[in-house]
């Protein structure tokens, strides 16, 4: 029987790419799903081919900018279930632009979404995990924090900001609680639709287009790191294309 069977889950950014991957893959397992994303319309439909395929899923139209969406999520799984198990911190944005363009509004935007959503996850769940005894944070980060080029320092500053968030949270954990980070390399997803600069989103299609791989190898990633023993704990995992420099 799979360590995942059963376990309450909510995935932020659930409504396409790594969020939408790893749902299916996590109800395939037997999970229970509780997914958040700001389109609902999608959200329903994910939640209906789980259920579809047998699995079991509930969704809420939310965004991660809000900490009462954030605090609303969690209590929908304590309300259903009775308690959460995992909360996965996916939802993220990347409107990548050189400093120079001045695009401060990305920057913020990036801020919000990418630092201050996990965070308000973070609020929101860990009290819960502490009553229960029991819990895990997985934040989907990415390779750009580990090595930085032109045009995504602001981004690497948001997802290495959460690498050392995540780190610290991990330290004061203590022996029951459990934290995860995801770092995808270039991932078949919507990504480059969040870009507002027209020249790097379309270098950004096009690097995609010749070596991206499928979001469910993110997936397997998560899943892997929800499996294990509650004594084990899966602190860092890197992903990314083989043909990725």
């Amino acid at each position: 029987m799979s360590d995942i069977k059963d376990k309450v889950i909510a995935i932020t950014g659930a409504s396409s790419g790594i969020g939408e991957a790893t749902a299916l893959l996590l109800a395939e397992r037997g999970a229970k799903l509780v997914l958040g994303a700001r389109r609902a319309d999608r959200l329903q439909a994910l939640a209906r081919r789980i259920a579809e395929k047998g699995g079991e899923a509930i969704c809420l139209a939310m965004d991660v900018k809000k900490r009462e969406d954030l605090t609303a999520l969690v209590a929908l799984a304590c309300n259903r279930y009775g308690r959460i198990d995992v909360m996965i911190n996916n939802a993220g944005i990347g409107p990548i632009s050189l400093l120079d363009e001045l695009r401060v509004e990305d920057w913020e935007e990036m801020i919000d979404v990418n630092i201050k959503g996990p965070l308000y996850g973070i609020a929101a769940a860990l009290p819960v995990f502490r009553r229960q005894g029991s819990g895990h944070f997985v934040n989907t980060l990415s390779t750009a924090g580990l090595i930085i080029k032109p045009t995504m320092a602001v981004y690497a500053g948001t997802k290495n900001a959460m690498r050392t968030i995540a780190e610290g949270l991990r330290l004061e954990a203590g022996p029951h609680l459990r934290v995860t980070n995801i770092s995808p390399g270039f991932i078949r997803t919507d990504f480059a639709g969040s870009m507002t600069s027209p020249e790097i989103k379309a270098e950004m299609a096009k690097r995609m287009d010749e070596m991206a791989i499928s979001p469910d190898a993110i997936a397997r990633a998560i899943a892997f790191a929800i499996e294990q023993p509650a004594d084990v704990d899966i602190s860092d995992i890197v992903v990314r294309p083989t043909a990725q420099a």
